[in-house]
């Protein structure tokens, strides 16, 4: 993993850089082994900052979620850099974002980190439900948690996050400063999972789906985490005309899911944030990833990948499949 004493040492070089105004991080949580964001804008602060297998989040988020306020008059919008820690899945959104046009490649500082898999902090704290502080890290092919003086050992397979055992792209594809050796391919996608939903009937997935969006809260956690949703005016909150209705039922639910993942048909970069924050445990990858693996073997396309790369729908090849046109 990446050394910290390093990351601090870059990390205090980059914000005292007269052409950054902040860098965006991980610092230890507050409760149990988890990390979180951490906003620096000084070298100071940049002591805290961390990188460990509990940096689950993607920092990429951030940067279309900042709120432009007014200027008072005669005064100059702050165009200095954003730094960010980025992931190689992180890397992607970036990617996509840029692809987008969230924002110019100019304006931002990116800090690839190469990943070896971060945990699934819910396997974690199902199996130390009363640790209040402690700290996870990686060597070789184990998790090493240390908690109240005590250090436990244990295969990172059986903690490591889903998205982790099928990541195809460790390395972040974007960056400026490399802040570790470059982590070779180590895993790949078979697609299993979405094979074995395909296999059921028509009524035993519906009575899947049924199941699940009917504990479905409509909190938008999914969508406010989403590194790709990130319009200001979401078309399913509009009232005027009414795409949907605020109800929490059923049906209601359902349409708002089924909108999303289309909305995300080859945008989607498979970092899992979605599934990970739902309160109710709703496998909604299983959506993605389905519309995932269906562009990709429809038109040999995968979002995240090339900053130069046109937006899905925006392409167009003549050997594209028609099959499906009637």
């Amino acid at each position: 993993m990446v050394d910290n004493a390093k990351l601090i040492e870059v990390a205090k070089e980059v914000i005292s850089r007269e052409d950054v105004r902040l860098l965006i991080g991980y610092r230890p949580g507050t409760y149990g082994f988890r990390a979180r964001p951490a906003f620096v804008e000084s070298a100071d602060q940049a002591e805290e900052l961390i990188f460990s297998p509990a940096c689950v989040s993607n920092l990429s988020s951030y940067l279309t979620l900042e709120e432009k306020t007014p200027l008072p008059r005669g005064a100059e919008p702050d165009l200095r850099k954003v730094a960010v820690m980025v992931k190689g899945c992180d890397s992607r959104a970036l990617i996509q974002q840029l692809v987008e046009k969230a924002y110019d490649r100019e304006h931002i500082l990116v800090l690839g980190i190469p990943c070896r898999g971060v945990v699934d902090m819910a396997k974690v704290e199902s199996r130390f439900p009363s640790v209040l502080s402690g700290e996870i890290s990686m060597e070789g092919d184990n998790l090493i948690l240390s908690f109240d003086g005590e250090k436990e050992t244990i295969p990172k397979e059986e903690l490591l996050a889903d998205k982790c055992k099928r990541c195809r792209y460790p390395t972040p594809l974007i960056c400026d400063i490399l802040l570790d050796d470059e982590v070779e391919r180590f895993a790949d996608d078979d697609y299993s999972d979405i094979a074995a939903m395909e296999g059921k009937s028509v009524e035993d997935k519906w009575a899947f789906w049924e199941e699940q969006f009917s504990r479905c809260i409509r909190c938008y956690s999914c969508r406010n985490v989403c590194p790709m949703c990130y319009c200001e005016d979401c078309v399913l909150d509009r009232l005027k005309p009414v795409w949907m209705r605020r109800s929490v039922d059923i049906s209601e639910n359902t349409a708002y899911h089924i909108s999303r993942a289309y909305h995300l048909a080859g945008r989607c970069i498979q970092c899992g944030e979605c599934e990970r924050v739902c309160p109710v445990d709703i496998p909604l990858m299983l959506l993605n990833r389905k519309f995932y693996r269906d562009v990709e073997e429809l038109y040999d396309y995968e979002p995240g990948i090339k900053v130069e790369e046109k937006p899905l729908l925006s392409t167009f090849s003549v050997d594209d499949k028609e099959d499906f046109i009637l």
